[in-house]
């Protein structure tokens, strides 16, 4: 078994115009004193990281690791959330999409999906450059307006989708392997990689490609009713990244997992700060120690109640408490007794 890695804090919801949350140092010093010791790096914003010259110069990515070990931090995994949405997107989000691509892209999703795609294969490279074995980032959908069936689907429609969306990911995947890097689906509502089935859907349509891994995130879980749990066991093999986001699901007679169109203040599911929701925690660390999960513990803050900074101050801690420092022996071995062959056929009857 592994210790599981962390604290860790992704970076996506606290980067800004201000200090300290403006600049590479700044952020590193907010991140260490409040007890983190990795970050999960976006990778649109070239004040923290300049993705195409990490994949291109290895120099620089010697010299931001050192950067970040000068204030005692690693880097646990590049993100490309929102590069990876624009790998697939559905005609009818493209105006809505448009927004996460360079303004000179905008308008013209042919360009900005190969914009899209080479971004993710910089982020192989560049992952590799880094010393990093995976990577997070988001599958795309061309299929999440059809999740509920009415009207009535045509058949093959939820077939071909995965079909298609292998096709534009496998060669993704391929330079991945290429980089000895996994590619970690946040599997997430809006996106075609949104439970388990789709997950495998999925997996199927890339003949089992053995970079296509999971970033394990259970309040997406939650706020769909799925057992979060239960999922580990099914998925740990391929479990490669970890996000410690807690949620609440609360149904009353007006609303459940659909949330009638009400802000997240006002769902009956909603994500809080660690600690602050339902999720069984302590489980799922316990489950990630058995099955000799080898990542890191990944605090992001999405909470519709507490301010950020409370949250991150008091997510570092949390993580820090439920890191389960493994064993590396058998509490029963002091009543061990030495191999013994002979013995043992005695003991058998033989």
């Amino acid at each position: 078994m592994t210790t599981i890695q962390g604290p860790a804090v992704f970076l996506a919801q606290f980067i800004s115009d201000e200090a300290p949350f403006n600049s590479l140092d700044g952020i590193c010093k907010w991140a260490v004193d409040l007890g983190f010791k990795g970050i999960q790096m976006p990778t649109l914003d070239s004040r923290f990281i300049d993705l195409q010259k990490a994949a291109e110069s290895k120099t620089y990515a010697d010299e931001l690791t050192g950067t970040m070990a000068s204030y005692g931090l690693k880097i646990t995994e590049l993100s490309t959330h929102l590069q990876g949405q624009l790998v697939a997107v559905h005609p009818a989000y493209d105006d809505f999409f448009d927004g996460f691509a360079p303004k000179a892209l905008r308008g013209n999703p042919k360009v900005r999906q190969e914009w899209a795609v080479q971004q993710l294969h910089y982020a192989a490279k560049a992952s590799q450059n880094l010393g990093l074995n995976a990577h997070a980032t988001f599958s795309g959908s061309l299929l999440w307006q059809y999740f509920h069936p009415w009207p009535q689907r045509p058949p093959g429609l939820i077939e071909d989708g995965f079909k298609e969306l292998a096709k534009r990911w496998t060669p993704i995947l391929n330079e991945f392997d290429k980089n000895g890097v996994d590619v970690c689906y946040e599997i997430h509502p809006g996106e075609d990689l949104f439970d388990g089935e789709t997950y495998e859907m999925f997996l199927k349509a890339v003949n089992n490609h053995q970079r296509a891994c999971i970033l394990y995130d259970p309040s997406h879980f939650v706020l769909q009713q799925l057992d979060y749990i239960q999922y580990i066991d099914f998925y740990h093999e391929r479990i490669k990244a970890f996000h410690v986001k807690d949620a609440e699901f609360n149904p009353t007679g007006k609303q459940g997992t659909f949330g009638g169109y009400q802000s997240w203040l006002n769902r009956a599911g909603r994500y809080r700060s660690p600690g602050d929701g339902q999720i069984d925690f302590k489980t799922i660390f316990s489950k990630l120690a058995q099955y000799d999960y080898k990542g890191w513990a990944v605090m992001e803050w999405e909470c519709c109640l507490k301010n950020q900074e409370d949250g991150a101050r008091e997510g570092a801690e949390f993580i820090k408490n439920h890191i389960i420092k493994v064993t590396d022996k058998a509490f029963d071995d002091f009543a061990a007794v030495e191999t013994n062959t002979q013995l043992n056929r005695k003991n058998l009857g033989l």
